[in-house]
């Protein structure tokens, strides 16, 4: 064994420790760190032929690398929907890498069972309770996922496996949405059904959600054609909800396989004020859900739902002599793209345990509550408008006066320079603009005050 190997494994115990000791020393810190720490231009340093070892290495990181991070666990980082690691989830996700289970088969351990029974409660939170799922890494790859299946649904209409006859079988896709994520986009790419082919069907007026009536005409001028509809349960800059029962009961009268968005929206069903705003998730053929975001596990965590797990096995299957075929509860190596894959849901597990529905709902109920309150607050400042209201947890707002590009990226410099918060540029009906998006479990009302003060001082220097 490598001398530096065997000397960390004799001394692992304080060398954890000490670990430990500078976690505690981070998170202690997250209210003086400052929130965003833009890169720049980094020389990297040459490959070690020797290595120093786990205490000198932590120590060089301490040096070179940890004062250079962002806060972005922290209460006041507002941008990409982006949650905290909540102390249970944080437990968590050491002891994953501690046991380091690769969850693809049940042959070896009790893993998958571990994320089959996080997926289902998962499945209780949001009302999908007749669907299964499997954690991936994040909103893309779930709606990478639930796209591949709709495009096997749509073979499965014309008499063929599009995972052994190739997406060329198919002839013409048509997939239709009215404000569609990047990561659609994305998804359509990879699975070769191509960017192209999403028909971005109206919106309401002055809204981000599909114009039912619309959706309708497009459904109809495809005169009985197999398609993908992908509705959203929250759009990123205004958290705007597609009317989901009505879209779902269209399927009464058209063929379409219902996917929805519900990267961070989907959590509205934990909030008794805010659950109709997914009524109707549930007649979903698949749902996408985002758990970096609001459920404020580390990165990388995100669950897909399915209504039909025999066409997600039929295009994710992985047969080999070592790996077993697909049975009646597939191993997870037949649902997901990964033929190897980290125990994700084990954090999920421990912060759902620790603080049950109940605790994640207050999660909720209190980032809104900031949104509201910090929506309310830049209103009448003067400084800034908002260009749609509140509904969830988002806010989007821009200058009052002369909200030009130059002007809203010089905005947006100004706020992340000072170090008290960051937000994400954005441009919403042609406007520039910026959105602050509250998930964060430690995000308090003194926070609050601090972004506040930062947007309209960065507001106030503008001019001066």
């Amino acid at each position: 064994m490598d001398p530096k190997l065997a000397d960390d494994l004799a001394d692992l115990p304080a060398l954890l420790d000490e670990t430990r000791h500078v976690a505690q020393q981070v998170l202690a810190g997250l209210d003086a760190r400052p929130v965003a720490r833009p890169s720049g231009v980094t020389d990297a340093a040459a490959l070690p032929e020797v290595g120093v070892g786990l205490r000198a290495a932590l120590r060089e990181f301490q040096q070179r690398w940890e004062p250079r991070f962002s806060g972005s666990a922290g209460p006041r980082y507002l941008g990409f929907v982006t949650g905290g690691t909540t102390p249970a989830a944080l437990a968590g996700d050491w002891l994953t890498g501690v046991f380091d289970q690769n969850t693809i088969t049940t042959g070896d351990s009790a893993a998958s069972a571990l994320e089959r029974e996080t997926v289902g409660w998962l499945g209780q939170l949001f009302g999908l309770t007749e669907h299964t799922g499997a954690f991936v890494s994040g909103a893309t790859m779930s709606n990478f996922v639930g796209l591949a299946t709709a495009r096997e649904w749509l073979g499965e209409h014309l008499g063929i496996s599009v995972a052994d006859a190739g997406v060329g079988a198919l002839g013409p896709v048509h997939v239709l949405s009215g404000a569609p994520h990047a990561s659609i986009y994305k998804g359509l790419a990879m699975l070769g059904i191509g960017r192209n082919q999403l028909r971005l069907v109206p919106t309401q007026s002055g809204r981000e959600a599909v114009d039912i009536r619309r959706l309708t005409d497009a459904l109809d001028a495809l005169d009985g054609h197999p398609s993908i509809v992908v509705a959203n349960a929250g759009t990123v800059n205004t958290v705007d909800f597609d009317d989901l029962r009505a879209i779902a009961e269209l399927k009464q009268r058209y063929p379409f396989w219902l996917h929805v968005d519900g990267a961070f929206g989907a959590f509205a069903a934990l909030a008794p004020e805010h659950a109709h705003l997914v009524d109707g998730l549930a007649a979903a053929d698949s749902v996408c859900v985002d758990l970096h975001k609001w459920l404020n596990v580390p990165y990388d965590a995100a669950v897909q739902f399915t209504r039909r797990r025999d066409l997600q096995v039929q295009v994710f299957q992985n047969t080999a002599a070592y790996l077993g075929t697909p049975t009646g509860t597939p191993d997870f190596v037949h649902l997901v793209p990964d033929s190897s894959r980290r125990l994700r849901a084990l954090a999920a597990w421990f912060t759902l345990t620790a603080y049950g529905k109940a605790g994640h709902r207050e999660i909720v109920e209190r980032n809104v509550a900031s949104a509201r309150r910090l929506g309310d607050r830049l209103s009448l400042s003067g400084s800034v408008q908002l260009l749609a209201p509140v509904r969830l947890n988002v806010v989007c707002f821009t200058l009052t006066d002369r909200p030009t590009p130059e002007r809203v990226q010089a905005l947006t410099r100004a706020i992340t320079e000072s170090g008290e918060t960051f937000l994400t540029p954005t441009i919403y009906n042609g406007t520039p603009a910026l959105r602050a998006a509250f998930s964060n479990w430690r995000t308090t009302d003194a926070d609050l005050d601090r972004i506040y003060d930062a947007i309209i001082a960065a507001c106030t220097g503008l001019d001066s």
